[in-house]
């Protein structure tokens, strides 16, 4: 039986300075390995975007762990703001039934 493909959860927060300051209107790409964008999108005034749903393999998968398969999918992140240094992430790891954090702390342009 081949297991249907799961969905994990990616979410953002963008800040600056190591107190943490909210960024609005960061913009947000995701994108598959190949390129392909799964999701653009705008923070809020918190800093954060709702959680964007990524297809992964099923949870099952990591229990019987083979060293050709990884249980997880990955995902390339882009934020861009005027006046900030642009943010690449390449590879953030996304697991079935879990939301995946990740901090960018951008810093603003001389």
């Amino acid at each position: 039986m081949i297991p249907l493909p799961a969905t994990g959860y990616l979410q953002v927060h963008a800040y600056t300075s190591y107190a943490q300051i909210p960024l609005e209107d960061v913009t947000v790409s995701v994108s598959a390995g190949d390129g392909t964008v799964i999701a653009l999108r705008l923070t809020d005034r918190s800093g954060r975007i709702e959680p964007i749903p990524i297809p992964v393999p099923d949870r099952i998968e990591s229990l019987n762990p083979n060293p050709g398969e990884r249980p997880f999918a990955t995902v390339n992140l882009t934020a861009r703001l005027k006046d900030y240094g642009q943010i690449f992430v390449d590879e953030v790891q996304v697991f079935a039934d879990v939301t995946t954090d990740q901090n960018l702390f951008m810093i603003p342009l001389s």
